[in-house]
């Protein structure tokens, strides 16, 4: 969770909107869009960890990547899956939540009409990299903390040898979900072009390494996209 300084400014900052008209399968989903620059080329959808385990778009991993894409001047939408905080419906273990990211996806495209970069953590991730690979409205595909083995549950990423868009992911060497040499072979199976940063002695959550999580993100937005977009 944020700490009470940062809620405090997430919910007094006048750049940030509450969402009443996104809308999935189970009903309305509760969101909020930190607005970007009016000349920004990308919106951005980012992506909140396992609700099971209490995660919410108000996440620390999930805020601090929302501030990393925002200090390019770029909208940032993020919301909360099925049955999680003021969202309708049920969580429904992986399955349903992908139809909630195409809710948030169509929203982004409507509201917006530009190119979508995507990043999820943890459970986030998993789903929305599901969602978003192949989508030819989202060009670019941030995993943070991805998943291999958590609470019972298995992930697999056989997909991503299909997924053609440029990917990061970032991972802790202490990750407790995700041990480095699975997680190494996970990425190893996905399609170029792709970049694996480590952040040495983080944990899944990045306690006290976000820093360095933003500037993976940054790094991989000004490699990839920004360039060009802001030439």
């Amino acid at each position: 969770m944020l700490t009470i300084e940062e809620a405090m400014q997430e919910t007094t900052r006048p750049s940030v909107r509450t969402i009443e008209d996104l809308r999935g399968p189970e009903g309305r989903l509760e969101a909020l869009l930190n607005t970007g620059a009016p000349d920004a080329k990308y919106a951005v959808l980012v992506c909140h960890p396992h609700p099971l385990g209490g995660g919410t778009m108000h996440n620390k991993v999930v805020y601090h990547a929302m501030k990393a894409f925002q200090g390019f001047g770029l909208p940032v939408l993020r919301f909360n899956f099925r049955g999680t905080g003021l969202s309708e419906g049920e969580h429904d273990h992986g399955q349903g939540e992908q139809d909630d990211v195409r809710a948030a996806l169509d929203w982004l495209d409507n509201e917006f009409g530009l190119p979508i970069l995507f990043a999820g953590f943890s459970f986030g991730s998993y789903v929305g990299l599901h969602v978003c690979c192949g989508d030819a409205r989202v060009k670019g595909l941030v995993a943070l903390g991805l998943p291999v083995h958590a609470a019972g549950r298995d992930y697999r990423y056989d997909f991503l040898s299909g997924c053609e868009q440029p990917k990061l992911f970032v991972s802790g060497t202490r990750d407790q979900y995700g041990p480095t040499l699975q997680v190494e072979s996970a990425v190893a199976g996905a399609v170029s072009p792709k970049e694996l940063v480590w952040i040495e002695g983080a944990d899944h959550f990045f306690a006290g390494k976000l820093d360095r999580v933003q500037d993976a993100i940054r790094n991989w937005c000004e490699a990839h996209f920004l360039t060009s977009a802001f030439q």
